[in-house]
């Protein structure tokens, strides 16, 4: 059976998803699609903790589903800005399932993962699946994915 390690970049695709969508992602519908005839070896959700019940919610529904959650603090910046970033975070791990899966899937229009694409395709040999909104998804991502998978209306909260 192929094997399957997904990591999910939570922020991006919940701002890319509701600007293109106005809905949210349906982590069920994605499970069963990414999941189904492959045995999974790891399955990682990134996110930023403020702390809020309705997020908590959100994180259990995620470790229900079969997810591992992995949180940061957010960190609000005295200029105003915050930080809240899990690049490095998931690029690690990414690499470091290569080894015991056949397919690595990113969850992320973020372009900055082009790089670990490249090297988990060409250095790993493996399969990499970018799932993202198309027209928030960069370039460089889509080109550097072994397959590109819109997220669309089927991947969507009714």
């Amino acid at each position: 059976m192929e094997k399957v390690a997904i990591f999910v970049d939570i922020q991006n695709i919940y701002y890319t998803v509701r600007s293109a969508y106005g809905k949210n992602f349906d982590y069920n519908k994605f499970w069963a699609r990414a999941t189904t005839g492959r045995d999974v070896v790891k399955a990682v959700c990134y996110a930023i903790d403020k702390g809020d019940i309705k997020q908590r919610e959100f994180q259990t529904i995620l470790r229900a589903i079969g997810f591992e959650v992995k949180l940061k603090p957010f960190i609000q910046r005295s200029d105003g800005s915050a930080k809240g970033d899990w690049d490095v975070g998931i690029a690690l791990d990414a690499i470091e399932y290569a080894e015991q899966a056949d397919t690595i899937v990113l969850v992320t229009g973020d372009g900055d993962f082009d790089l670990l694409a490249n090297k988990i395709r060409t250095q790993h040999g493996k399969t990499v699946e970018v799932y993202g909104v198309p027209q928030y998804t960069a370039a460089s991502l889509i080109n550097e994915a072994s397959a590109f998978i819109h997220i669309d209306n089927a991947l969507l909260l009714n």
